[in-house]
């Protein structure tokens, strides 16, 4: 650990310097321009910056490349489990705190440390492993095909409403199980209560009842997928946890896969090295992905670790109870790891997180993200942006990085590589059904088991995660 060094007087800032004040990571300037909020931030407090999640919501942002490599690995010091938080602890969150969905605790390997943490962190990497890589693509390139195919004769898409947001699920729906069918039905149940419609209830209802159908379902009938290599791991998952664990992969996987294929194609749509990817240039799409997990990752900031006692990091002081942010992008950005040119060159970025807890899915992710960013150049050779670079806008979001749309427009429209009647179907045998799903039950709960509240945690989350 660092130890903070005394300030002289000169550097102490005057009183009433907003350098004395927590910075908001909320509102519009995270949203308009992170990058310079994290580099003020670093300046003024070093690789460890005080920040306000919510008025009067303290917590710390981690900034600094080796701090947050510190904070991610010692698990003694900084654990995972939020019922260390004292703020609530305290009375100072609120019971419609936008926070309670990423903060709360759940029975899941987000909010585990030791032995219980690496018993579900191994069913979940392990069944995420037997994912056929060939099956995977071709499952997502069939998917942008279809959605691809189905834009009216005009020349103009939204990359984000039309392509990044749709394709993931219908993806997801296959890989857990659920006929590729369900995809659109799944996407619509997942609009409504993710954007608080009037349909909301009845849609999460639905939604969960479909989880625990299949999850049951699954446990009589096995078939290659992956909710019933989760049931057979040696882990033995309750049905709740198997449902918990889905919820987790559907909202982390598809978050993350629609800001990364939307941020990608920002960067090939508005960057002059990249450009010339669209015409054979040097640089590829793989170069494009990572320089995104770099600068733009889908996840910016991600709460978070809780101190287990007082202790020193990045030359702050921090308390027991108190909350640190991941700062992700933050860190990519950090001084002391980046080339000449700003860019870090490698894949030893922080946008999977790092630790115990880095994510599991990083492969099958970029495998999706990159299928269907390849697939969209080939099938629409000379896509352009619809709007000035400049005017993209971002979702008011501290967490996600992600643009609200990304008008293009295109004349040439390339027939796909695989005909419609030559796609492989994936789609497991005796699916369970997606129309009359039964009452939304759960297997019993273990007595420190989370309860869902009037808004469950999977609309909370998604809502949580995408900055709405």
């Amino acid at each position: 650990m660092t130890t903070p060094q005394p300030q002289t007087a000169a550097a102490v800032p005057p009183p009433g310097c907003p350098a004395h004040r927590p910075a908001a990571l909320f509102g519009a300037a995270v949203a308009e321009d992170p990058h310079g909020l994290y580099a003020r931030l670093r300046e003024q407090h070093g690789p460890v910056a005080p920040i306000e999640l919510e008025p009067g919501v303290e917590a710390w942002l981690v900034l600094g490349y080796p701090e947050l490599l510190e904070l991610t690995r010692n698990e003694q010091l900084f654990s995972k489990d939020s019922r260390r938080w004292r703020v609530p602890a305290e009375g100072r969150l609120k019971p419609d705190s936008r926070l309670l969905p990423m903060t709360s605790w759940r029975p899941t390997l987000l909010n585990l440390d030791g032995a219980e943490h690496q018993r579900l962190r191994a069913a979940v990497s392990e069944t995420l492993a037997r994912v056929d890589h060939r099956q995977l693509r071709q499952a997502t390139e069939a998917a942008a095909d279809t959605l691809i195919d189905g834009w009216g004769p005009d020349g103009t898409a939204d990359l984000i409403a039309q392509y990044a947001r749709r394709l993931p699920l219908m993806v997801f729906t296959q890989l857990i199980g659920l006929p590729a069918a369900a995809g659109p039905h799944i996407v619509e149940l997942i609009s409504h209560f993710v954007d608080s419609s009037d349909k909301s209830v009845r849609a999460n209802a639905e939604f969960q009842a479909i989880l625990l159908d299949l999850v049951r379902q699954r446990r009589e009938r096995p078939a290659a997928d992956l909710t019933s290599w989760l049931l057979a791991h040696q882990a033995a998952m309750t049905d709740e946890e198997a449902v918990h664990h889905l919820v987790v992969i559907m909202v982390a996987g598809n978050e993350t896969t629609i800001n990364w294929t939307g941020n990608t194609l920002r960067l090939l749509l508005t960057d002059r090295r990249f450009r010339a990817t669209l015409t054979g240039g040097r640089l590829t799409v793989s170069d494009a992905l990572d320089e995104v997990l770099w600068r733009d990752p889908p996840t910016q900031n991600f709460p978070g670790r809780w101190a287990t006692g007082d202790t020193v990091l990045g030359g702050q002081y921090i308390s027991a109870g108190d909350m640190l942010v991941l700062g992700l992008a933050g860190a990519n950005a950090d001084p002391s790891v980046l080339t000449p040119d700003g860019v870090g060159g490698n894949r030893a970025h922080l946008a999977w997180g790092a630790g115990k807890h880095v994510c599991p899915a990083q492969q099958p992710a970029r495998l999706i993200v990159e299928t269907a960013v390849e697939t969209l150049l080939h099938r629409l050779p000379d896509l352009q942006l619809a709007v000035p670079g400049h005017e993209l806008a971002w979702r008011p979001s501290p967490w996600s990085r992600a643009l609200v749309s990304l008008p293009v427009l295109y004349s040439a429209f390339t027939p796909p590589r695989t005909p419609p009647s030559e796609r492989p179907a994936w789609t497991p045998p005796s699916p369970p059904s997606v129309s009359t799903p039964s009452e939304a039950t759960s297997t019993p709960r273990t007595p420190a088991s989370g309860r869902p509240g009037p808004r469950s945690w999977w609309s909370s989350l998604a809502g949580w995660w995408s900055g709405r």
